[in-house]
């Protein structure tokens, strides 16, 4: 059994959301649930989805609009078509 890595809440989050980002299920454009809604669906409380919303800012995936909502900006790499 390996150890799992120590890391902050919110980063799991952030990373579990920038996956799904990277795979096209959350496509470019796509507005991110609310605060409530997120910390629902990952079980965690609305400041820790707050944060790993910031930690997704930082790094460049997501923008959010005041009164509009958080939006994905970052698009899922091409891959070559074989």
């Amino acid at each position: 059994m390996s150890p799992e890595p120590i890391e902050y809440v919110y980063v799991q989050v952030a990373d579990k959301v920038e996956q799904e980002i990277r795979s096209g299920r959350l496509p470019y454009g796509a507005r991110l649930p609310n605060e409530r809604a997120m910390g629902a669906e990952y079980g965690v409380a609305p400041n820790t989805i707050r944060r790993a919303v910031q930690e997704l800012r930082d790094r460049g995936l997501v923008v959010t609009l005041p009164n509009k909502g958080t939006f994905v900006i970052a698009e899922p790499p091409v891959t070559p078509e074989s």
